[in-house]
């Protein structure tokens, strides 16, 4: 049996898989499959500083391998979390990480600061919310919006800090070092790319938001590119994710530059998902003669 443990920001997860956020819920639903202690950690559904009850239906609809979402980030509120939530996910031997998202920068310090007083393993950062301060653009579409978002949220951050990084950006590598700059201790992406489906009988969008973020097996491709680049752009590690399905889609990933991996929307069809990822890379680590998945890590050798 290889190692599959690896190490991000100082955290030490059992393995490379993390469940995406916005795709597991607070864990509950799943952990009537199987003991979450199998998975390396969990990155929770987006916590807002209040509670949200998300867009109007639908929300949700299947497209070409993937899924269009506009879910609007429904959930309870931080302080609803902390109470009722983290003290269960802290019994279950797994690593958690909060996920926080805000339309200012100052819901983004306040939710920080509570999250750094608990004991949560990581906070991960989703700059892909319009600030309602700048216009409504999204956190993280500029190299100065993200420096100026990261660097607010490190000052009141205690706990290793992941910015996830939205896809939707000229410039992927130029982000990246943005962040880091400004002191995340590790990156996650991509998140979802923007998309748009209509139905030729209505005339009206498939959900109700008209535009959604895509996510699954259709956007693998540009999420290896993206990770690629980052991975040469920054020193800090990468969580990688988007579209993963399959062990070999993992290790594809890791080979890009990821040191670990979120995936999500596989979820939805098959649960046991990375549970069959883990095992299948263990398989070919132990095929090939590699005694840890660490050595996976930025091996892609360019032409």
């Amino acid at each position: 049996m290889a190692d599959l443990s690896v190490k991000v920001a100082g955290v030490t997860f059992n393995n490379p898989l993390i469940a995406a956020s916005g795709t597991f819920g607070f864990g509950r639903e799943y952990s009537e499959f199987y003991p979450l202690e199998k998975l390396g950690g969990i990155s929770c559904k987006g916590i807002t500083p209040t509670r949200r009850d998300g867009n109007p239906p639908p929300r949700i609809a299947e497209t070409p391998s993937g899924i269009l979402n506009a879910v609007g980030l429904q959930n309870p509120g931080v302080d609803a979390f902390i109470r009722d939530d983290l003290p269960w996910l802290k019994q279950q031997n797994t690593v958690v990480i909060a996920n926080i998202a805000g339309n200012t920068p100052e819901e983004y310090c306040l939710m920080a600061e509570k999250l750094s007083a608990t004991d949560v393993d990581m906070i991960e950062m989703n700059i892909s919310c319009p600030n309602v301060k700048n216009g409504g653009v999204q956190f993280g579409t500029s190299c100065e919006s993200v420096g100026a978002i990261t660097a607010a949220v490190r000052r009141h951050c205690t706990k290793p800090l992941v910015v996830k990084l939205s896809p939707n950006v000229a410039d992927i590598a130029s982000i990246a070092k943005a962040a880091e700059a400004s002191g995340a201790d590790a990156l996650s992406m991509i998140n979802t790319l923007t998309g748009m489906r209509i139905d030729i009988n209505s005339r009206r969008p498939i959900i109700r938001n008209n535009t959604g973020g895509l996510s699954g097996a259709a956007i693998f491709p540009v999420a290896v590119r993206m990770v690629w680049q980052a991975a040469n752009a920054v020193d800090i590690p990468i969580i990688g994710m988007g579209g993963i399905s399959t062990w070999e889609d993992a290790a594809e990933m890791l080979m890009a530059g990821a040191t670990a991996l979120q995936i999500g929307t596989v979820l939805f069809s098959d649960p046991y998902a990375p549970i069959k990822i883990n095992e299948g890379l263990n398989s070919f680590l132990d095929k090939n003669g590699i005694t840890s998945v660490t050595e996976l890590t930025a091996t892609v050798q360019p032409w």
